[in-house]
C-alpha cells in the first residue's frame, strides 16, 4: 500500500502537532520547576500558618503561583499566534491563509486555557488572601469580590472568553487584530494590581506600573513571536521580520527591568542601594537571575542573526529550530522566575 501526497501532508501534520505538544509539555515543565526552585529559594514560598490559625490551605497557596504560571504561558502562546498571523504570514485581500486560520485556531485554544488557569487563580487568590479554605469562600463572596486581584481576575477571565470566542470564528486580518488588541487588554488587568500598583504611590506606581506593563508586552511579543516563528513560518522573510521585532523587544525589556529593579529596590535614596539589595534580599537574587538569563537570551538571538537564519536561507532549517527550541526553554525558565519574583517580597 503506497502513501500519495495527501497522506504524507497529513502525517507531516500529526508529526507536527505531537512535536508542539511535547515541546509545550516540556516548556510547562521547565517553567514550573524553575518558579518553585526560585520560590524556596529566595523565601517567597507559601508558608504554614501558626497552630490554630486558619488558612486556605498549602495545595491552595502553591496552586496560586502554578496557575500564574499557567496562564502566562497561555496569554504568551496566545500573542505569538496572533502575532504569527497578523505579522508573520501572508493575507490575501485582507483574508488569512491556511497557516494563519490554523494559528488564530490554535490561539482559540490557548485562550481557553488562558481563561481556564485565570479562574482558577481567582478562587485560589481569593482563599488565600482571605485565609479561608476553599470550601468556605462561597459564603465569602462579597468580601472576595472586593478584593482588587480578584476584580482584576475576573476582568481578565472575560476578555479571555470573548477572546477565545473571536478567534475560533477569525477569518481576516482585521479580526485578528481586533483578538490582538483583546490579547492587550487582558494582559493589562492582572498587571495593574502588582507591586508596581500597591507597593508605591504617586508618581511611582505610575512609573512602575507602566515599566511593568511596556515589560510584559514585549516578553509576550518576544517569546510569543519565537514560538510564532518556530510553528508557523520557518521561512527567512518571516524570521528577518521576527529578528526586528525581536531587538525592539530586548531593548524595552533592558530598560523596563532595569527601571522596575530599580524602583522596587529603592535605590532612589541611596545611591548603593540596588547593590545591596541584590546581595542581601531574595528579590534582588531573583533580579540578578533574570538579567543572567536575559543576557543568554540576547546572546542566543546574536548568535540567531549570525549562523542560523544563513543556514535556514541554505534551506538548512535544522540548525535554527534547534536553536530555537532552546531559546524557548530558556524563556520559559525566565518567565517562571518572573512568576517567583512577582510573589517575593
Amino acid at each position: 500500500m503506497t502513501t500519495g501526497p495527501t497522506g504524507s501532508v497529513s502525517a507531516r501534520q500529526v508529526d507536527g502537532r505531537r512535536s508542539a505538544w511535547v515541546l509545550a509539555a516540556a516548556l510547562l515543565a521547565v517553567g514550573i520547576v524553575v518558579m518553585t526552585v526560585a520560590l524556596v529559594a529566595a523565601d517567597g514560598a507559601p508558608q504554614r500558618p501558626p497552630e490554630g490559625f486558619v488558612s486556605a490551605g498549602m495545595p491552595a497557596s502553591w496552586a496560586v503561583p502554578v496557575l500564574r504560571f499557567v496562564a502566562d504561558a497561555a496569554a504568551i502562546a496566545t500573542g505569538g499566534a496572533l502575532l504569527a498571523a497578523v505579522l508573520l504570514l501572508s493575507a490575501t485581500d485582507g483574508t488569512l491563509g491556511a497557516r494563519a486560520l490554523r494559528a488564530c485556531q490554535d490561539g482559540a485554544v490557548a485562550a481557553g486555557v488562558w481563561a481556564v488557569a485565570s479562574i482558577g487563580g481567582l478562587i485560589t487568590s481569593a482563599a488565600v488572601i482571605l485565609g479561608m479554605p476553599l470550601a468556605h469562600l462561597a459564603d465569602h463572596a462579597s468580601a472576595a469580590g472586593e478584593l482588587a486581584q480578584v476584580r482584576a481576575l475576573a476582568v481578565a477571565v472575560v476578555l479571555t472568553a470573548i477572546l477565545a470566542v473571536v478567534l475560533s470564528g477569525c477569518r481576516t486580518v482585521r479580526g485578528a487584530r481586533v483578538a490582538l488588541v483583546l490579547t492587550a487588554a487582558a494582559l493589562t488587568g492582572p498587571l495593574l494590581t502588582g507591586h508596581g500598583a500597591i507597593e508605591r504611590t504617586g508618581f511611582w506606581s505610575v512609573l512602575a506600573t507602566s515599566s511593568l506593563v511596556v515589560h510584559v508586552f514585549a516578553a509576550t511579543a518576544w517569546i510569543g513571536g519565537l514560538g510564532g516563528v518556530l510553528r508557523y513560518a520557518r521561512d527567512r522573510h518571516a524570521v528577518e521580520r521576527f529578528s526586528k521585532l525581536a531587538l525592539v523587544c530586548a531593548i524595552a525589556m533592558a530598560v523596563t527591568g532595569l527601571l522596575t529593579g530599580e524602583i522596587h529596590l529603592g535605590s532612589r535614596e541611596d545611591g548603593w542601594g540596588l547593590i545591596t539589595q541584590w546581595v542581601t534580599s531574595g528579590y534582588g537574587a531573583l533580579v540578578f537571575a533574570k538579567t543572567v538569563a536575559f543576557a543568554v537570551l540576547v546572546t542566543v538571538g546574536w548568535w540567531h542573526r549570525r549562523t542560523t537564519v544563513r543556514e535556514l536561507a541554505a534551506g538548512r532549517p535544522g540548525a535554527f529550530r534547534r536553536l530555537a527550541v532552546v531559546e524557548l526553554l530558556i524563556m520559559a525558565g525566565t518567565v517562571g522566575l518572573a512568576v517567583a519574583l512577582s510573589r517575593t517580597p
